[in-house]
């Protein structure tokens, strides 16, 4: 019997630390297919300015403001807008309820390939759950030579990203929620034991979302599986079924109900306790055996959805017609979308939110407005792509928890639009306006209705002129300093799909094909940045915002890169940022994935203010070839949480012949969710 995914023939790394199998399996080869959004919109590369050789001071005044053709602006912009920020003591970016206390302390993690997660001086580490653990009543002991979709869909699912903690009134238990986004059959299944078929139901069940109560260990920040299964434990699975609810919901391409989730990547976690995740590449999980409904190509093509005979990796659609868009070119729509879940009530028919959007949403993430509203920060995972924000009708009650399960279906949806300000400060910076795409009841994108717009928000976007990104994954906002946050993770066809001139540094960057070589020189942002964003007071519901360039990534050797004005030759390299988190005193986490500099991913921290302001430190690092998804810090800021991804997800690895053992409990990897804590129990990171 063959293996049901057949090894890739070319062996190597695509973006870095990305294997060519990773990329098929994570986001079905995007990079190979032509880009979706062919819109001719302004992309930020061509909104940036110059180099960062010549100043490495931010400024921006009223009148830079008003010339920019957003007056109304000028009035609103945040307090620290206007002020030096640099990694100088006379210009340090505090802001009220800056924490000088919160100090990154802790020591430096080199680049390194090992096979292991690697952590600080002075720390420990533990694995809390990992693939196949039970997770509901009557799941078997894991076996990979006994598996069963009925089993997998009762254990942890395949493939940990997005983790979320929720509390329990037992401070010593909590709820750990997280995303199952994909599966790699070559490493998960020994050579020949199963038929396809079966491989395919298993994969099923092996996607979705898990609920799991876990447990603490002392009082230094050590957290376990909670070996008695709580009441509260739970698996959403590719074939769960949920219930859809917002404007899209009455329309006959999307219905009210809806089964399964997959590729979730990133989400967030409401001020009412749900947990929210997001649909991201859903189009390469259908086949297309025949012909589509021509009305439906144009929106397929805008979503990378395939339009001619396809069959995906995993070939779903042999097990379960919903994937065969030939049989059921309606089932795409289905996908794509925000879900929330309340990991409270296991009873809970879980949700796929439409007035959010239908995007390849990497997360959701929520904040509460000055006068009370719930706005949400999405991106959209693509070259291309673009930022949006909603803001509800309805106002959070903090006394009534049942009150706010309706706030993300009544709204206004947005997308970002940025503006350099034109002026030769030696930065990346400028405005931007949050363009309203559509609320639940009016459309402002003519020619498209609401349910269109929500349906096939990409031709929004378009049509509204939002501006191009590269790659945006999370976004979210500084719960200290109340600024927005997003992982812009690369675009390597910048210099050659997208127009550059000599005023714009990011046309090329460099990278590292083993840590001992040189940095070479590549066409495009291989690296990728950070984006700072201070909306107008510092409120969420407002339409205004200032934004600049606060890391641009990379090896701090290399000439483009910048660090918030900090010394580069006390910075650690960081390359690919793909999700972000903060601590108690509002310093920035960033998980990477896709290093482009020769060594594992990790998660790496950064004041955001304060004399330090800009110093990138790695914190640890992920065992080889593994993504490092997270990151996410305690409320009492006492363990820092990791979901490694894909450990050993290279072209020539097989459930025989891995690349990676960790976490190093069976001869095959495992995909699980690790924590780290201080050995004297005081605070991670200081």
């Amino acid at each position: 019997m063959t293996k049901f995914l057949p090894l890739i023939s070319q062996i190597g790394t695509r973006h870095g630390s990305r294997s060519f199998r990773t990329c098929e399996l994570k986001c079905a080869n995007q990079c190979d297919h032509p880009e979706p959004n062919t819109s001719g919109n302004e992309h930020i590369q061509t909104v940036m300015r110059s180099a960062f050789s010549r100043r490495n001071v931010l400024k921006v005044g009223a009148a830079g403001v008003a010339a920019a053709g957003v007056a109304s602006l000028a009035a609103n912009l945040p307090a620290a807008a206007d002020q030096p920020v640099s990694g100088s003591a006379a210009g340090n970016g505090d802001f009220p309820g800056f924490d000088r206390h919160g100090a990154l302390t802790h020591s430096v993690v080199p680049p390194n390939r090992k096979d292991d997660i690697v952590i600080p001086a002075g720390y420990e580490q533990g694995v809390i759950i990992k693939w196949g653990d039970p997770v509901v009543p009557g799941a078997p002991k894991f076996d990979p030579y006994k598996q069963t979709p009925e089993a997998q869909a009762k254990q942890f699912g395949y493939n940990n990203d997005y983790t979320m903690i929720v509390p329990l009134r037992d401070d010593r238990k909590a709820l750990l929620v997280c995303n199952h986004e994909y599966t790699d059959e070559n490493l998960m299944f020994p050579t020949g034991k199963y038929d396809a078929a079966t491989i395919a139901r298993i994969g099923l069940a092996a996607h979705g979302l898990t609920v799991v109560q876990i447990e603490r260990v002392g009082r230094k920040g050590q957290w376990v599986r909670d070996k008695d299964l709580s009441r509260y434990n739970r698996r959403i699975t590719a074939t769960t079924k949920f219930e859809v609810t917002g404007p899209a919901a009455a329309d006959s391409r999307v219905g009210k109900v809806a089964f399964g989730t997959f590729g979730n990547c990133a989400g967030g976690v409401t001020p009412w306790g749900t947990i929210l995740s997001g649909e991201e590449n859903f189009n390469g999980y259908y086949d297309v055996t025949g012909t589509v409904p021509a009305e439906y190509v144009d929106s397929y093509k805008r979503y990378g959805v395939p339009t001619t005979v396809t069959k995906s990796a995993r070939q779903w659609s042999t097990v379960d017609a919903r994937f065969d868009l030939t049989k059921t070119p309606t089932e795409v729509f289905r996908s794509g979308w925000v879900v929330e879940v309340d990991p409270y009530d296991p009873k809970a028919a879980p949700k796929k939110r439409t007035m959010l959007g239908r995007l390849k949403h990497e997360g959701a993430t929520t904040t509460i407005t000055a006068d009370g509203r719930i706005a949400v920060y999405l991106g959209d995972d693509e070259k291309g792509e673009y930022i949006y924000k909603f803001v509800s009708a309805g106002k959070y009650d903090a006394k009534n928890r049942k009150n706010n399960f309706g706030l993300l279906d009544e709204g206004t949806l947005y997308v970002a639009k940025f503006t350099g300000d034109g002026a030769e400060d030696g930065l990346y910076d400028g405005i931007g306006q949050w363009i309203p795409l559509t609320t639940d009841k009016k459309s402002f994108i003519d020619g498209m209705s609401v349910q269109e717009v929500l349906i096939n928000t990409r031709v929004a976007g378009d049509k509204a002129g939002a501006t191009r990104m590269d790659r945006p994954e999370d976004v979210e906002r500084n719960p200290v300093n109340g600024r927005i946050y997003a992982a812009l993770t690369n675009n390597d066809k910048r210099g050659s799909t997208f127009a550059v001139d000599e005023a714009n540094p990011l046309a090329k960057s460099h990278t590292r094909d083993t840590l001992d070589s040189p940095l070479i020189e590549k066409a495009g942002n291989r690296n990728g940045y950070i984006l700072e964003i201070s909306e107008e007071g510092d409120d969420a519901a407002k339409t205004g915002f200032y934004w600049t360039l606060f890391l641009v990534c990379g090896d701090p050797t290399a000439q483009e890169t910048y660090f918030g004005g900090f010394d580069k030759t006390k910075v650690s390299p960081i390359s690919c940022p793909d999700n972000v988190s903060f601590d108690g005193s509002g310093n920035l986490w960033i998980s990477t994935d896709g290093n482009v500099l020769g060594s594992n991913d990790g998660i790496f921290t950064v004041p955001v203010a304060g004399p330090n302001r800009g110093q990138v430190k790695q914190f640890l690092s992920v065992p080889f070839g593994s993504e490092a998804c997270g990151p996410l810090v305690s409320e009492d800021d006492k363990t820092a949480f990791v979901a490694v991804q894909h450990p050993g997800e290279t072209d020539d690895a097989t459930f025989e012949k891995p690349t990676s053992t960790w976490p190093h409990t069976d001869n095959f990897p495992r995909p699980a969710i690790a924590c780290v804590w201080r050995k004297d129990g005081a605070r991670v990171g200081s």
